[in-house]
């Protein structure tokens, strides 16, 4: 039976990248060596490093405009500490949309004043807050662009004149946008690029260098800029599967073409939440829902384990909604076809023609 894999992460990625992945464990570049067992500096691995890190500038459109790329290790939430380690000096703005912003937010606290300019707390974090003032003298403003756990994603964002550093965890490479307003964008690998196990990481180089503190050099990203990522030995398979992923992103057509995909099937999906009486969305305000991560639960309880059901009969995996929220949750990243949103849907109706 064919699987239509909704997982929040580590996620869905394209067939044709695990059968290269797969294929490159057992013999890698014809060399009968597995990737997974030549060095990290030979010749083939640096290509495949310098290859991800130039394609990745090259989705953002931030080629030869003073930014580096780095695929690191730890996570977003090692990024959480390392942004404030490399930028915070005193103030950093930060704008709390859930559960990984807070996160941010306490790892920031460590190294010195942290302003929250808004959060949505108070409603679960279930909307964007707008219209919030960002102090002009701190080190730089921190987002979060989307929301896995509760389904809600910055359609726009502020103009500043500090550096803006984003989490782009869960969309990045989803949707256009003008990338050159950020100054630092990280990014956990395993939503819309790979397994887990790197984290990209690109950043502008002229914001660094200007924290008094001693950096030490595995979070020092001008380290790791020097070192052309290659500081300590990188996360091999993760680096070459992403790298694989941008190329195929690239054959598609890039973001460009990918965006239009995804606002398909977010659409699909939104009509069908808001159309059946038998579900509700989490996100009320249309404008804040995410197209990468739809939050939905089921009015009456008691057709749960009917609902369930279907979508088991119907080979759909990891619908369920983080555990902190309930409920479900659709994510739908760019490796995903239209026709698993289709299939949910008609799941969707047929519980509602039994009902």
């Amino acid at each position: 039976m064919k699987k239509h894999n909704f997982s929040a992460g580590p996620c869905i990625l394209p067939q044709s990248v695990l059968q290269k992945s797969a294929d490159a464990v057992l013999n890698f570049n014809n060399s009968n060596l597995s990737l997974i067992e030549i060095s990290h500096r030979s010749k083939d691995f640096v290509a495949v490093m310098d290859n991800a890190r130039d394609l990745a500038l090259e989705h953002l459109g931030l080629q030869n405009k003073g930014y580096q790329a780095l695929f690191l290790q730890g996570g977003a939430s090692l990024q959480f500490l390392m942004a404030a380690f490399n930028l915070l000096e005193k103030k950093a703005a930060y704008l709390n949309t859930g559960t990984w912003s807070n996160n941010a937010i306490k790892e920031a606290k460590l190294l010195g004043e942290v302003v929250e300019v808004a959060t949505s707390k108070s409603d679960n974090f279930n909307f964007i807050p707008k219209n919030y003032n960002i102090p002009a003298d701190a080190d730089y403003f921190h987002c979060t662009s989307n929301n896995t756990i509760f389904g809600t994603q910055m359609q726009s964002f502020p103009e500043t004149q500090i550096p803006m550093v984003c989490d782009m965890s869960s969309d990045i490479f989803s949707r256009q946008l003008d990338f050159s307003k950020f100054s630092l964008i990280y990014a956990g690998a395993q939503k819309n690029m790979g397994p887990a196990g790197t984290t990209l990481v690109v950043i502008k180089e002229d914001i660094l260098g200007k924290v008094s503190r001693a950096i030490p050099s595995m979070l020092n990203y001008k380290v790791h800029i020097e070192k052309e990522s290659m500081f300590n030995t990188p996360a091999v398979f993760p680096v070459y599967v992403s790298m694989l992923t941008l190329e195929w992103l690239k054959d598609l057509g890039g973001i460009s073409a990918i965006e239009k995909v995804n606002n398909q099937k977010a659409e699909l999906l939104y009509n069908e939440i808001d159309r059946n009486p038998l579900f509700e969305g989490f996100v009320p305000k249309k404008e804040d829902r995410s197209k990468m991560n739809a939050t939905f639960n089921l009015k009456n309880d008691e057709l749960k384990a009917t609902f369930e059901d279907h979508i088991k009969q119907a080979g759909i995996n990891g619908l369920n909604g983080h555990r902190s929220v309930g409920g479900y949750r659709a994510s739908m990243y760019n490796a995903l076809p239209l026709e698993s949103v289709q299939v949910l849907v008609d799941v969707m109706q047929a519980l509602e023609k039994g009902a």
